[in-house]
């Protein structure tokens, strides 16, 4: 095994590694796509939680930028952010938040697919004398919430919207049914199917009196799958800086594109069968099994040495609050590694917002796989 650098030993562990290299190269390629497709970048912060991230992934301070909840949209906008899309579909109750964030300057749109959030939105506006920006969610795909881009309520919602207070500034909306592509040619088409239904609800819409000149799309498998986004304005992604095992599994990386993982400690064995236990589990790496139901399942996650080269063969297997256990993949042949009490490992997660959420800071490591920053993080809402 490798002997880890003297940082890294240091670190107690578990601890979440960030890959600065990996990560620059993953930004640089998402940048690349969106010219390449003449569109501008409004990348997902919910990934990273991070401003220094956040600062790497835009190059610029204040947007654009989105957001899943309104705490990020707050710490953001404290330390700069001004251009902010809140992705998640609007309830009344956070509507004084929303103004207060207004109030302060910041460029607010706010997302919403129903009749009932529509004229919540306009009381709000009215009566505290602020504008608001809505976009309508559109369902491109029917894995999630939003309307129908050639429905009667689309057009009902928006009208529910006329008031001098409030602009219809487009529609947005994300083909989550993406991750449950497996080939290039299913990708391509899912992007293409995601671009047709926004550009044609923004269509119709204009068509009945509303400006709407935003048109919004975006997952990461459709960002980097699309040929073409006529009539698209912007593109949404937010796990592309880092990448997970999923997006490996939906074929838009490889393993060695992903920049987070986990650093652990072999704490004991259970050599009857098979296992060596570890000191990260599920409160270090998350419940998610996003990949159980792709064609190569990772468990847990995927275990390399401490230099992050991967190890044939070993998954964990199984994860205990803070015990996993990592073991031979099913179908595997031979022995285990020898992992001796007190060796560091990398475990590779499914899911790298659900794998960040569990951690207050990324330890940024350099080219040579030493710790030179640490960035913090925040969660919650």
């Amino acid at each position: 095994m490798t002997s880890p650098p003297d940082d890294l030993r240091s670190l107690e562990t578990p601890a979440l590694l960030l890959d600065a290299s990996r990560m620059e190269a993953n930004i640089e390629r998402m940048h690349a796509q969106a010219r390449r497709l003449g569109v501008r970048l409004r990348p997902h912060l919910k990934t990273s939680k991070s401003v220094e991230v956040a600062r790497r992934t835009l190059r610029q301070d204040i947007g654009p930028i989105t957001v899943s909840t309104l705490k990020e949209a707050d710490h953001f906008a404290e330390h700069g952010f001004t251009d902010i899309l809140y992705a998640v579909g609007i309830t009344p109750g956070k509507l004084d938040h929303a103004l207060r964030l207004r109030a302060r300057g910041v460029e607010l749109g706010l997302v919403l697919d129903n009749v009932d959030a529509a004229r919540a939105v306009v009381s709000a506006a009215e009566s505290a004398g602020v504008r608001l920006s809505v976009l309508l969610e559109i369902d491109c795909d029917g894995h999630r919430s939003g309307l129908q881009p050639e429905g009667d309520e689309l057009l009902a919602v928006a009208d529910a919207l006329r008031s001098h207070w409030v602009s219809v500034a487009g529609v947005m909306t994300h083909a989550g049914e993406s991750y449950n592509c497996r080939t290039p040619e299913s990708l391509c088409a899912m992007a293409e199917q995601e671009r047709a239904a926004a550009v044609r609800a923004a269509q119709r819409l204009r068509d009945t009196g509303h400006a709407a000149p935003v048109v919004s799309v975006g997952s990461t498998p459709t960002a980097l799958s699309a040929a073409q986004l006529d009539g698209v304005t912007e593109l949404r992604a937010g796990v592309f800086v880092f990448f997970d095992l999923v997006m490996a599994g939906v074929g838009v990386c490889a393993v060695q594109d992903i920049a987070l993982s986990v650093l652990t400690t072999v704490i004991g064995h259970q050599r009857d069968k098979g296992w060596t236990i570890v000191d990260a589990g599920w409160m270090a790496l998350s419940r998610d099994r996003g990949t159980a139901s792709q064609p190569v399942d990772q468990g847990y996650g995927l275990v390399c040495d401490v230099a992050g080269r991967v190890l044939p063969g070993l998954v964990m297997a199984s994860a205990n609050q803070e015990h996993g256990i990592v073991a031979l993949r099913d179908g595997s042949t031979g022995a285990p590694p020898e992992l001796p009490v007190g060796t560091l490992l990398r475990i590779v997660p499914n899911h790298a917002c659900a794998t960040g959420a569990q951690h207050a800071q990324y330890h940024v490591l350099d080219g040579r796989g030493r710790v030179t920053e640490r960035w913090p993080r925040f969660s919650g809402w």
